[in-house]
């Protein structure tokens, strides 16, 4: 399966061409690999900044998971709520009034094009971007599975599993057996060239 996601220079670029409101939501999107619906639901309180996770309480799955973070997203959830009441949602329209659902769309078709993001990606596609960009760095498969919320790694090997391929490359040059056979020989060809 081939799915669309998008190289880290598009990703920067449409992160910088969202209004200041859609930027951090698409941010935390990108930081997370979470659903839309889950970056919704979350509240300040939801970011442990002791163990740099995001808490997802209610996934389409109905099982609750603990993102972890990188660096770079554990200092963004941590300026997103300094100072922030832990019930209020985390992510807020410059009205201050809650994302609902389809509220991405349009802002997300104003992004792509100022961004010139060619063919254009929906929010979706910023948690395909994660997993892709986690696999292709060499993250193990069941860990993006975790983090996306996933029970095994089916869905990541069949929608991800052809970007690893530099990771398996890697894993069977350095554990794959070796059997020291020599390339050198004794035995001479027959015939022909003397």
């Amino acid at each position: 399966a081939r799915v669309h996601y998008l190289s880290t220079a598009e990703a920067n670029r449409l992160i910088n061409a969202c209004d200041p409101d859609f930027r951090q939501i698409v941010r935390g999107a990108l930081e997370t690999g979470a659903r839309y619906g889950e970056i919704c639901k979350l509240t300040v309180s939801d970011f442990n900044p002791d163990s740099e996770t995001v808490a997802i309480r209610q996934s389409k799955s109905n099982k609750p998971r603990h993102i972890n973070l990188t660096e770079d997203g554990a200092s963004f959830f941590k300026a997103l709520t300094r100072g922030r009441a832990g019930s209020e949602f985390l992510f807020l329209k410059a009205d201050g009034s809650d994302w609902m659902p389809s509220h991405q769309a349009g802002p997300m078709d104003d992004a792509n094009e100022r961004a010139s993001i060619d063919p254009p990606i929906n929010f979706h596609g910023l948690r395909h971007t994660w997993a892709s960009h986690a696999v292709m760095n060499g993250v193990p498969m069941l860990v993006v599975a975790k983090n996306l919320g996933h029970s095994d790694t089916r869905m990541v090997e069949k929608h991800y599993g052809h970007l690893a391929q530099s990771y398996v490359a890697d894993a069977i040059r350095a554990g794959a057996p070796r059997f020291g056979v020599s390339d050198t020989t004794n035995v001479v060809p027959m015939g022909g060239g003397r």
